[in-house]
């Protein structure tokens, strides 16, 4: 395998902000021999698991347990990964897009989500988060940052087949650097010499949030229960917020002309009542006492909307840990 050419500035920042082994070692960006050999039987075998020990026993039961208010999440997140887990040939890889206000837990549920699938978790070296806030800061650097992102995806899937890739905060992207994966998300048998195929792509944006947080509120008003609540009524909404938006990362995407988003996860505004759940779990996961008074004082402290009616919180519970000590 010839080596590649100088890294870009941003592969290099890459490199060092996500330690631990991949695609290229930092002495001259060559692969080592062991690397070489991973790579020839992954690209073109379906025994390449790498740190890859799904549990989707625990994962169905920590989002049962510690999700709180979105059903609707639960559901569509462990039928798409079931069946992608259960087809031992998938035709692509497996491709979601997370989108919700502030504080719904899309984050902490991703999270979730690889340490079920990942036995290193977030730390495992087969797992890559981008932030276009920290990777991607300069609107024009966008052709170069292009070119260093191939060259990661592309390095870390000749690596290892079964890696997991979050981009975080899809709504804050620039319009068109995201396309340049494309090649990685469609149903092609390989991808420059690399079966891409067991891959898992995580999209996570508040984009949409708002949309989602009306169509809730009518949905409450028109007494339809939240366990009601379907991804039909929901998604039309989604799609004109998020992929007509020309500030959004998927504005005029390939991505989303050519459908290769196999599932869009909305996460719902949570209420007062699971604001207090989320004050009782994390005073147990700070070994504290779970008093009634304070879990109500926490609840009640945080900005609720619509003004007049208050039944959804502004924050979601993403204010929660910071607030509880002014209480104790």
């Amino acid at each position: 395998m010839a080596a590649p050419g100088p890294a870009p500035p941003l592969l290099l920042l890459l490199l060092a902000a996500f330690p631990g082994p991949r695609a290229w070692d930092l002495r001259g960006l060559r692969c080592g021999f062991s690397a070489e050999l991973r790579a020839l039987r992954c690209g073109f075998s379906a025994d390449c698991e790498c740190d890859f020990g799904p549990d989707l026993r625990g994962l169905e039961y920590d989002l049962a347990v510690n999700l709180v208010g979105q059903p609707l999440v639960r559901q569509q997140l462990m039928k798409a990964v079931r069946a992608f887990l259960e087809n031992g040939n998938p035709v692509k890889p497996l491709v979601m897009s997370f989108h919700g206000s502030t504080g719904t837990g899309k984050t902490y549920v991703s999270s979730m989500l690889i340490r079920s699938l990942f036995r290193g978790g977030l730390r495992s070296p087969y797992v890559h988060q981008f932030s276009p806030i920290v990777h991607f800061p300069h609107a024009e650097q966008i052709e170069q940052y292009k070119e260093s992102l191939k060259s990661w995806i592309q390095g870390n899937l000749t690596n290892c087949g079964r890696s997991a890739f979050l981009f975080d905060e899809m709504d804050k992207m620039h319009p068109g650097l995201i396309d340049v994966i494309l090649p990685f998300l469609g149903p092609s048998w390989v991808v420059y010499g690399t079966n891409y195929r067991k891959a898992i792509f995580i999209f996570i944006s508040n984009a949409g949030g708002e949309q989602i947080n009306e169509m809730t509120l009518d949905l409450w008003r028109a007494r339809k229960d939240r366990e009601e609540i379907s991804l039909q009524d929901l998604e039309p909404a989604i799609s004109k917020a998020v992929f007509e938006n020309p500030q959004s990362g998927f504005w005029q995407s390939g991505i989303i002309n050519e459908h290769l988003i196999d599932v869009v996860v909305p996460f719902l505004p949570l209420k007062h009542h699971h604001v207090k759940q989320c004050v009782i779990s994390e005073l147990v996961q700070q070994g504290l006492e779970v008093r009634p008074g304070i879990v109500q004082e926490v609840a009640d402290s945080i900005l609720y909307f619509p003004e007049e009616e208050k039944i959804f919180s502004s924050t979601g519970c993403k204010t929660v840990a910071s607030r509880i000590s002014f209480f104790l």
